[in-house]
């Protein structure tokens, strides 16, 4: 390179279009949905119904669910709580729809993480310019890279897909990213598939299964806090000099 320079490129429109094209086809498969629930008049009272039409088809049902969990992916801000939820409303059995959801979560967590990879530290600038939720993983540095993705996924301070995306971009050990992301969202995945599998809106009851979920959240969310707190404790931020303050010129 001349000058020792080096080319800095914007992956802001390969961002977009993933965007666009993983909405797009989230917004059919909801389309589909709709139409599905309109046919055979589906709703949270016959919910039962919907389990027994698919229970005859699991595997294709745990199929399409992976493959909109890995399209989902590329939106970088959909919640995986959502398919937790559903996969557990699907199936009815919360042993088998954690097993399915574990599936999805080790492939949504590695395709944008390998993006990341491919991209470099380009992908850094062009996220933090996009996403100002980016940011905040200035407040972890110099924390033990375990930490950061643990509590990151596990706090939910940052989108899922979009923080996989940053963690393969700052070239975080594939290895040590999986097995911390993982631990991460496992209590997010057991809870809100379980809240999905025996949860009854028609019981007042079933709304203790989210307290397990807010405890886990705060919890999480003091942890980070924490963190925060002791880097900032160990770096504090340089004082600024005032101008009046500068020592004059000899003449």
């Amino acid at each position: 390179m001349e000058n020792g320079t080096e080319t800095k490129k914007d992956y802001g429109k390969l961002i977009k279009v993933l965007q666009i094209a993983a909405g797009v086809f989230m917004l059919a498969m909801v389309v589909v949905c709709i139409v599905l629930i309109k046919k055979f008049n589906i709703s949270l009272k016959n919910i039962d119904g919907l389990r027994d039409m698919i229970s005859g088809s699991p595997v294709a049902v745990g199929a399409g669910i992976i493959l909109f969990s890995v399209i989902k992916s590329f939106a970088l801000v959909f919640p995986p709580a959502v398919i937790f939820a559903l996969c557990g409303i699907f199936y009815g059995n919360a042993f088998t729809a954690i097993f399915v959801n574990l599936i999805s979560t080790f492939l949504s967590l590695s395709l944008p993480y390998f993006l990341g990879r491919f991209t470099g530290k380009n992908m850094v600038a062009t996220l933090s310019k996009k996403f100002k939720a980016v940011k905040k993983i200035d407040k972890f540095a110099g924390a033990n890279e375990f930490a950061i993705v643990l509590c990151i996924k596990a706090s939910g301070i940052m989108p899922s897909d979009l923080s996989s995306l940053l963690f393969g971009a700052m070239n975080i050990s594939y290895k040590k990213y999986m097995i911390a992301a993982n631990l991460g969202l496992l209590p997010l995945n057991i809870m809100w598939t379980c809240l999905g599998a025996y949860g009854d809106p028609s019981d007042p009851k079933s709304y203790l299964l989210l307290l397990p979920i807010l405890v886990f959240a705060v919890g999480a969310a003091f942890v980070v806090k924490k963190i925060e707190k002791k880097n900032a404790e160990k770096d504090p931020a340089p004082k600024e000099t005032s101008d009046e303050t500068e020592p004059a010129e000899a003449e």
